[in-house]
């Protein structure tokens, strides 16, 4: 005789709100990184995507 077990799969309603604050800091770490770098060939690299986040950058 065997026995089954069944399983609840799926997510839980805090999970998709850990995984979209996740998202949005990665995100502003990303914009931040690149308005605010003094490096040179960091701005070089992003100049176009600072200008389109209107960050000043002259």
């Amino acid at each position: 005789m065997t026995t089954q077990t069944l399983t609840q799969t799926g997510t839980r309603a805090n999970e998709g709100f850990v995984g979209i604050a996740v998202a949005a800091m990665l995100g502003l770490g990303l914009v931040f990184l690149a308005g605010f770098s003094p490096a040179s060939a960091l701005h070089n690299a992003a100049h176009d995507f600072r200008h389109t986040q209107n960050f000043p950058c002259h």
